[in-house]
């Protein structure tokens, strides 16, 4: 069966959170109209407290604790809806963020719960196989000189049919298999990079930077990174999609409600 169209639409899936949130509320004790001076305390409220209570102190309570819980909410509901009524919610930051904070829960709480299907996270992975490849591999000789000066000199005599030789340093002269992170972490962001745009060969680069100083560098073999199947991967491109996911529907619901305002900014 397929669904109409409207019900795809990111303002229905706002609208029907928001609904989902409110009753929540209306549960938790939330009057549906704060305006107003009547304040009911039904029973689902006074076992709500008590549930409450026993959670924290590990027993029910007496019924005049329970009394004194009761006359504590009915405090707290009077104090929040003349405080509403008097616009301090309106000034004050704290409540401004929550506020707002709770709207982008109504937008993103449907991205939450969804359980999305195989084909959708297989097109997810299609889409965005970058994210999920195993690292880059490189296996690479280097020569280590303290300035590039010296570096470019020796490459001059290795052309003219000298040996490449270089300065002293720890860092191992040949590496086999280092894998992206391991490779920046022992010569540096910059000097992957370089690896990056190098095609491997026999040929030896011209001087390369590193945060140690310069390298004459052979790049010997590069191997990209592969994409496992979804099976093996299904849980962290789940976890990648419904976070981009909640982020656009948290955004589309921002820009539906901000289209309806008209906004002036004095300069």
């Amino acid at each position: 069966m397929t669904l109409p169209r409207w019900t795809r639409e990111p303002m229905v899936h706002f609208l029907a959170a928001g609904a989902v949130l409110f009753a929540l509320f209306a549960w938790q004790g939330e009057p549906a109209d704060p305006a107003s001076r009547t304040i009911d305390v039904g029973l689902e409220d006074r076992a709500r407290l008590a549930l409450q209570y026993e959670r924290t102190m590990q027993r029910p309570p007496t019924d005049a604790e329970l009394d004194t819980l009761t006359e504590q909410y009915v405090r707290e509901e009077v104090l929040y809806r003349e405080a509403l009524r008097l616009g301090l919610d309106r000034d004050d930051a704290v409540v401004r963020k929550r506020m707002a904070n709770k709207m982008d829960f109504l937008a993103q709480s449907m991205a939450e719960t969804v359980e999305p299907s195989d084909e959708v996270l297989a097109t997810w992975l299609a889409d965005h196989p970058e994210r999920f490849a195993r690292e880059v591999r490189y296996g690479f000789d280097q020569r280590f000189f303290a300035d590039r000066a010296a570096a470019q000199a020796a490459l001059g005599r290795l052309r003219a049919g000298g040996a490449m030789e270089g300065e002293a340093i720890s860092l191992p002269p040949s590496v086999e298999g280092a894998s992206r992170s391991r490779a920046a972490e022992q010569f540096g962001e910059a000097f992957v990079g370089a690896l990056d745009a190098m095609e491997p060969g026999a040929d030896w680069s011209d001087p390369v930077a590193s945060g140690f100083g310069w390298h004459v560098v052979r790049l010997r073999t590069r191997e990209a990174g592969e994409v496992s199947p979804l099976a093996d991967l299904r849980e962290k491109v789940e976890n990648d999609w419904r976070a981009e996911t909640i982020a656009r529907r948290r955004d589309e619901a921002y820009a539906l409600l901000r289209d309806a305002y008209t906004v002036t900014v004095a300069r």
